[in-house]
């Protein structure tokens, strides 16, 4: 497809130039025909910036009570019954909704891995620390079905938390032992789909250059003709929901390109007409079957505890990382290239995640896709460009 340099951003003064100041951008649903390819990262590390949020601890907020109804506000409540909870998006046909929706476990690390199949799919995509420095995928999908998703990987502590959040279904390969016991003993074991329990609908795609642990996928419609089979294929019982706006409700500050540096991988957001395309480790990050670089309207950063557990993942000895995705913690919405600041809550096991300003109003997202970028508090490697 036909690329694009985006227009110069002026850098505020304590920024320092990256390398993705002529990074190519495509129109996001166009087929790749070329990889956009762009400089290597910067050597140096940034660790702040006028534009970085403060990722440190948030106070306790008590949200604001409504007094009015907002015109053009999805949600929170009540929640058109024709409306993803999950976008913002209206459906073309409603029993999409009578359908649970499929949380999948995907590889990110190393880099070989990628292209991921199906991720532009996915309603939401959460992002977050495996162990050793490494990220993995949690992807959540509703609206689309994928004929192919993967690789797929184990499950880590956060895999608690996601599939409770949207009353969802999850399939994943692989944990260490302790989790295995407490997936077994969990209240939402009837609706996990894993090789771990003897459970079909998974097959091996080996490709070059890969290992063997990268080489497992499923599909959606396998998936659920699984949960059919055990009667869990039914509506999510949604305890809360989101707001979504195609509007903002004020102004943002200026935010065309996101940077985040975890330990072992970055990843690079730069916005494009009306939505945020991926680059990972200075590589446009493309899904695997249908060449389309990854895009998505929101791109949210949530801050939440990160603690080093006694429970052993790996053959390096790495703790497993319990993300304390409870209570309250800091947040950074990216939407229609701006930046608004609150703080993000979920004071249930079954609520999704809520967002809130300063002054405790409800935060909406675009209406569209979402990926979540979850980092420990105190994060300062988060780099904005107005």
């Amino acid at each position: 497809c036909q690329t694009a340099s985006p227009p110069t951003a002026t850098p505020s003064p304590s920024v320092q130039p990256t390398a993705l100041a002529n990074v190519p951008t495509n129109t996001p649903d166009a087929t790749e025909t070329a990889v956009p390819t762009m400089p290597p990262p910067p050597t140096a590390i940034p660790t702040t910036a006028a534009a970085t949020p403060n990722l440190q601890d948030a106070a306790t907020l008590t949200p604001a009570t409504p007094t009015a109804t907002i015109i053009g506000m999805i949600g929170p409540e009540p929640f058109p019954e024709n409306i993803n909870p999950l976008t913002g998006l209206p459906v073309s046909d409603p029993a999409i909704l009578a359908r649970r929706p499929i949380v999948v476990k995907v590889s990110n690390a190393p880099p070989i891995v990628r292209p991921q199949a199906g991720l532009n799919r996915a309603d939401l995509v959460f992002e977050h620390y495996a162990e050793g420095g490494l990220t993995r995928f949690t992807a959540v999908f509703y609206t689309h079905d994928v004929s192919i998703v993967g690789s797929i990987r184990s499950a880590r502590l956060i895999d608690f938390e996601i599939p409770h959040m949207y009353d969802a279904a999850f399939a994943y390969s692989g944990s260490s032992g302790p989790l295995r016991v407490r997936f077994q003993e969990s209240d939402f074991f009837d609706r996990i789909i894993s090789p771990d329990f003897g459970h079909g609908g998974f097959y091996r795609m080996e490709e070059e250059g890969k290992s063997f642990v990268h080489s497992l996928y499923t599909d959606t419609y396998t998936l659920r003709e699984t949960l059919s089979e055990r009667g869990q294929e039914v509506p999510p019982t949604l305890a809360n929901h989101m707001a979504f706006r195609e509007e903002p409700l004020y102004p943002g500050e200026p935010a065309t390109r996101i940077e985040l540096w975890y330990t072992g991988t970055n990843a690079t957001w730069f916005y494009s007409n009306g939505r945020y395309l991926r680059w990972s480790d200075g590589e446009a990050h493309l899904e695997a079957y249908t060449g389309q670089q990854l895009t998505f309207k929101n791109v949210v950063v949530i801050a939440a505890n990160h603690v080093n557990t006694d429970i052993i993942e790996d053959t390096n000895n790495s703790p497993s990382i319990e993300i304390q995705l409870w209570g309250s913690g800091p947040v950074s919405i990216f939407r229609d290239g701006q930046r608004f600041d609150g703080t993000w809550q979920r004071n249930d096991p079954n609520h999704m995640l809520t967002f809130y300003d300063q002054d405790g109003n409800m935060l909406p997202l675009a209406p569209g896709n979402t990926f979540f970028q979850i980092v420990p508090l105190g994060f300062d490697r988060l780099t904005i460009t107005p």
